[in-house]
């Protein structure tokens, strides 16, 4: 098994990073890193001895953090990233309404279960009180959350 990355060396995470449990003063399930975040490979182990995991410092928030080769690309790679990502919290910014019933009002807000690149620009599936439905990027913004 060999590091496909090397020692100081700039990637790209390509999936949100939450927190499984090991990071001290953050919840389980806490945004650690977002998505299209960079940062810079420190040192690198083997997990379960089929897994390697690098120790990458993200210098915009002055965290390392642990990542699996999967997870991270080269900085020299195209990036094609959306706005939002999965279970982000965002607001409805216009009345969304099917047959003419408002079913989602302006403010009102919502988690982002899916996302989609289409044809006509990025679209995702965001679950508004239980119910979910497929809206453009224009109608929706990112809550930002909060690190502790």
């Amino acid at each position: 098994m060999r590091p496909k990355f090397t020692f100081s060396e700039e990637v790209r995470v390509v999936r949100a990073i939450r927190n499984d449990g090991t990071v001290a003063g953050f919840a389980p399930g806490a945004l650690l890193v977002r998505r299209g975040s960079t940062g810079f490979v420190r040192d690198w182990g083997v997990f379960l001895q089929d897994q390697i995991i690098y120790q990458i410092h993200f210098p915009e928030t002055d965290r390392i953090i642990g990542c699996r080769e999967q997870e991270l690309i080269p900085i020299t790679q195209p990036w094609l990233a959306g706005n939002l990502q999965y279970r982000d919290s965002v607001t409805c910014q216009m009345a969304l309404a099917v047959n003419g019933d408002v079913v989602v009002s302006a403010g009102q807000r919502g988690r982002v279960e899916a996302t989609d690149r289409g044809e006509l620009g990025d679209s995702y599936t965001v679950d508004f009180s239980g119910r979910w439905f497929r809206v453009p990027v224009q109608a929706i913004a990112l809550i930002e959350e909060r690190e502790e």
